[in-house]
């Protein structure tokens, strides 16, 4: 019961379609088996809702509200409803993100309307979220603030949306660890690496065409660790020990969650 009676408010806890649980699922299921309470925010409210219910099979309070993280007015309604229902806001996790469905590319390839739709998600949209949830919990004086970004902000990434808004919300995760430290607010960002999850495998496999099984056995030759990828437990897990007092010293920090791909290093082993 590491978090309990804390409230978390979870945004991207919905999933796309697939196979395997996605990470904000994940997230939320993890947290709610800790204790705490979860106000779970998601553009597709059905996929939120499915999120809340399987939280409260684990015996957790869970509410839901639809925003898209594109429209500040909606997350600013989403933090206020969590706030106005559970009276106070500990844990803000920030879980969206997207790449090859919102049209990136490489620099010579990409286009505008691609690249500002990414940015609003990825980079924007956080900022917002964090605009609106920041005065609450200086009010409070403490808080946790956790960002997904990914391993792609510093390995060799082909996609120029995905890596500058993933490399730009590690800078801003600096940003809050240090503007906030005073008011007893701690902030991270967790760096995925190659995960199972129905983002990176079942969408990639619907986007481009190609067949899912082929997908999984390519990533997972990439993987030093074990030859396979994480799961979104692995991104769960790490999201638990930085949300609890046991991570109560830890801010401004981005942990890789990539099986080693990051001090992979022998030339040759990646494209």
């Amino acid at each position: 019961m590491r978090l309990k009676d804390k409230v978390a408010v979870v945004i991207g806890a919905g999933q796309s379609v697939g196979e395997t649980l996605g990470n904000g699922r994940a997230t939320v299921l993890r947290f709610a088996q800790e204790g705490a309470r979860i106000f779970a925010v998601d553009r597709d409210l059905d996929s939120a809702n499915e999120t809340a219910a399987m939280a409260r099979e684990a015996g957790a309070e869970c509410e839901t509200a639809r925003a898209d993280v594109v429209r500040e007015a909606e997350l600013k309604a989403a933090i206020e409803a969590a706030h106005a229902r559970f009276g106070r806001i500990d844990i803000l996790h920030y879980n969206v993100g997207i790449s090859i469905a919102g049209g990136d590319a490489p620099v010579t390839e990409i286009t505008e309307d691609a690249f500002d739709l990414i940015g609003a998600v990825n980079l924007r949209g956080a900022v917002m979220a964090c605009k609106h949830a920041l005065p609450i919990m200086r009010a409070q004086r403490s808080g946790v603030i956790l960002m997904i970004s990914s391993i792609s902000a510093w390995e060799n990434y082909p996609n120029v949306a995905y890596k500058v808004t993933k490399a730009g919300m590690i800078a801003f995760t600096q940003q809050l660890a240090i503007r906030n430290a005073e008011f007893g607010i701690r902030a991270n960002a967790i760096l995925p690496g190659l995960m199972a999850t129905p983002m990176a495998i079942d969408v990639r496999s619907r986007a481009i065409d190609k067949p899912r099984d082929d997908i999984m056995r390519e990533r997972d030759a990439r993987v030093p660790l074990r030859g396979r990828q994480g799961t979104a437990w692995d991104v769960a897990n790490a999201a638990l020990f930085l949300a609890s007092d046991e991570a109560n010293f830890i801010t401004g920090v981005s942990l890789p969650v990539d099986g080693g791909m990051l001090v992979d290093i022998a030339p040759g082993r990646r494209n």
